[in-house]
């Protein structure tokens, strides 16, 4: 088939690409400026300059193609959801102009309450979701909550949290559970899209763990080999939880603070029909402990054979470490953002 994947530099779309590649697919990815340089695998595909709020760009990319892979969020900073709600209502005419027979998009799970209490990030995802499905094309969508392997924005937060605080402290609305799932069993089921025969439709996709954020975050450290005691504090609004949090990983806190916002619900697949109906019949979905010990692996000499689980050359810069700040110095200007008369 030929693919065109959208956000082909970023974490899933990394990994996505040479896995298409690796099937025989002709693969053509897009790119927000000219020269940039290309990932690993940038020579064996086709790149082509697509900023997607620009429209003739969008349409130029989607040209020729049979599948698209629609990877882009607009997660966090000024008036996030405007700029997802351009980009895909560009793509949606893209498709419908060309003919694309198949839209895959990965979202995030969207939980059991009335549409008014969805976090912001949430309802600009489902929003997506809606621009894309009233398309004639196959449109299935992957929705996940917190995606397990290093390089990945929700598991960089509890990452660097964990190993800059010395006491996690948890509000106590973020008792939610939630259903992390491994980016190896992501990519099996983007891939499985391909291959999906049947209407459009969206999919949760989780792994095999359910539990609590607390929990997680004790997961983490216990893997880790930290020892962080766990203080529960209620009445913590949720402005300066994801300020602080923010300021205490190296993640955009534009991008800390969108995903905060939705940790008040439960993030658990409502279906897991995913595992039949779009992963091999031998996959067998990657547990926590075995998530956390490939993520927390050195990174290998050579990317061609690396655990899609571990580092690899595209991450982004501030995943698996960053500046050596005091915890203390980070909480200090946390505290003065949120609360600047202080």
């Amino acid at each position: 088939m030929r693919i065109l994947v959208t956000g082909a530099t970023g974490y899933v779309g990394g990994r996505l690409v040479p896995l298409l590649l690796a099937q025989g697919h002709e693969v053509r990815t897009t790119t927000s400026r000219a020269g940039r340089e290309q990932p690993w695998w940038g020579d064996r595909v086709e790149t082509v300059v697509m900023d997607a709020l620009d429209g003739d760009e969008v349409m130029a990319a989607c040209e020729g193609m049979d599948a698209v892979y629609y990877l882009i969020h607009g997660m966090g900073g000024d008036d996030f959801s405007t700029t997802d709600r351009t980009a895909a209502t560009h793509m949606a005419r893209a498709v419908r102009a060309h003919g694309t027979e198949r839209v895959v998009y990965l979202s995030g799970v969207v939980p059991p309450v009335p549409t008014e209490e969805l976090s912001e990030h949430i309802t600009s995802r489902l929003e997506v979701e809606q621009i894309l499905s009233d398309l004639p094309a196959t449109v299935l969508v992957l929705r996940a909550a917190v995606l397990l392997g290093s390089g990945s924005t929700s598991f960089e937060i509890i990452r660097q949290i964990s190993q800059r605080m010395p006491v996690h402290t948890v509000p106590s609305w973020m008792d939610s559970k939630v259903q992390p799932i491994a980016v190896v069993d992501v990519l099996e089921a983007l891939v499985g899209a391909l291959s999906y025969k049947g209407d459009s439709r969206h999919f949760d996709v989780g792994g095999p763990d359910v539990l609590r954020y607390g929990a997680l975050l004790e997961a983490f450290t216990e893997h880790a080999g930290l020892l962080r005691p766990q203080v529960t504090v209620p009445l913590l609004p949720t402005a300066l939880v994801g300020s602080l949090a923010g300021s205490l990983t190296d993640v955009p806190t534009s991008v800390v603070e969108a995903l905060v916002e939705s940790l008040r619900h439960d993030m658990v697949a409502a279906e897991e029909d995913f595992r039949s109906v779009l992963l091999p019949a031998e996959h067998r979905l990657v547990g926590l402990d075995e998530a956390f010990r490939r993520a927390l692996a050195p990174a290998a000499p050579d990317p061609e054979t690396a655990d899609p689980m571990g580092p690899l050359p595209q991450d982004p810069v501030w995943a698996g470490g960053g500046d050596e700040r005091p915890a203390l110095a980070r909480v200090v200007d946390a505290v003065k953002q949120v609360l600047p008369d202080s």
